[in-house]
């Protein structure tokens, strides 16, 4: 099964009806643009994280559960209003999405110290958890006719390809632009205001119907007959989203402090190496079969992370920034195999659930490695803390291809 395949069939609806009233050209690229721009107004702070810390002089560890906390809200999120549009229409769920989006922002425009950064970087994260599969089944909806498995590829490629993008963006804004701490996240104010009049203008393709309590409660499972095919793909789902929890948080920090990049764009030039290369990742792999990506992305992901590890530790940028993009196709890669996998293996009763627990492995992948890693820096220093996160993770890659080997051979004797 190839990853389009997999992804569309993971979200293909029922509403046929829905799906012939609305004008699918305008809107699809409206919602995908909305999608980008949520996931761009996350990476925002990367850049800044440096910024904040100078002028109210938390620790490092600090900073990663600043990041964390806004894992723990798109992750709560996610679990809880994941399905709400389904019984109360699209526009509702997205509408209260960027209100809270530009609530959140509104903090981050008068934050005077971290209390605040965290009061709104928890509120980014549920705006972000509810708009992400709000805007997911939007996409379903209105995939033309005439190009299925559209709606995948875009949903696979737009959180990495925002977080590239709003990294960067924040990068240049906060090098060149003045108010440093301020300026970005007008400009955001004003891309949200966009979204709401789009949101206005969207046809409504998810009709009320019952049930909207009920889907409130968090449903995760990993049925006993599917966990054989999971268990493999755990480590890589580990170590991709680990990775992308170390740039993010720490990322721009390690561009400072070890390689004397000091230029805030540096920064965001650093996230956006990897989660741009890991979109681009997305977009040329997308037809690849995930059992055909698991093992080459394990690869990747630990080839890279040695090489920026050995740049960043002689002080060669030009290595560093080349392991970061090789790690980044990892990145991507192994995306793609995690989703694939995950499609294939679960039948259509059981996606809801399964996929809920793909999110909680790969969100506290992402966040508890980075508050460990800061503790480590704040408990042994900068330098020494990269070196143990990145070994960890090679270690974890090493883990996920002796699983998979390991599920090769045993297939190959009951065979």
């Amino acid at each position: 099964m190839s990853v389009d395949t997999a992804v569309s069939a993971l979200s293909a609806t029922p509403s046929g009806t829905a799906r012939r009233r609305v004008a699918r050209g305008g809107a699809f690229l409206a919602v995908a643009a909305v999608f980008v721009a949520f996931l761009a107004a996350s990476a925002v702070p990367s850049p800044l994280y440096s910024v904040y810390q100078g002028q109210w002089h938390f620790s490092a560890w600090v900073l990663t559960v600043v990041f964390a906390l806004y894992v723990a809200g798109l992750l709560g999120s996610l679990l809880v209003v994941g399905a709400l549009s389904d019984h109360v229409g699209r526009r509702p769920v997205l509408a209260a999405s960027i209100a809270l989006e530009a609530v959140a922002l509104v903090l981050f425009l008068t934050a005077g110290n971290v209390y605040v950064l965290a009061a709104a970087r928890i509120l980014q994260g549920v705006a972000t958890g509810a708009a992400s599969t709000t805007l997911s089944a939007a996409l379903v909806d209105l995939e033309p006719s005439h190009a299925r498995g559209r709606a995948g590829v875009v949903t696979s490629v737009a959180p990495l390809a925002g977080l590239a993008l709003g990294a960067l963006g924040s990068g240049v804004l906060v090098e060149f632009g003045p108010a440093p701490t301020r300026l970005v996240y007008a400009v955001l104010l004003g891309v949200m205001a966009v979204a709401a009049l789009v949101t206005a203008v969207l046809p409504e393709t998810s009709p009320r119907r019952p049930g909207a309590v009920a889907s409130l409660r968090p449903r995760a499972a990993l049925p006993a007959h599917l966990r054989a095919d999971i268990v493999p793909v755990v480590p890589v789902m580990i170590a991709g989203w680990a990775l992308a929890g170390l740039f993010l948080s720490l990322g721009p920090s390690v561009a400072a402090q070890l390689l004397g990049l000091h230029s805030r764009l540096s920064g965001g030039i650093v996230v956006t190496l990897l989660t741009g290369t890991g979109a681009l990742a997305v977009a040329v792999l997308r037809s690849r079969s995930a059992a055909s990506l698991l093992a080459p992305s394990s690869a990747l992901l630990g080839v890279g992370v040695l090489a920026a590890l050995v740049g960043t530790m002689a002080d060669l940028v030009g290595l560093a920034a080349a392991g970061t993009v090789v790690a980044g196709v990892g990145v991507g890669a192994s995306a793609l195999a995690t989703i694939g996998t995950f499609a294939r293996i679960a039948a259509p009763h059981e996606r809801s659930a399964v996929f809920a627990s793909a999110n909680i492995i790969n969100y506290l992948g992402n966040s508890v490695p980075a508050v460990l890693g800061g503790i480590a820096v704040t408990a042994l220093g900068l330098r020494t803390a990269t070196e143990i996160y990145a070994l960890a993770i090679v270690l974890v890659v090493l883990a996920a291809l002796l699983l998979h080997f390991h599920q090769l051979r045993t297939r190959r004797r009951a065979a």
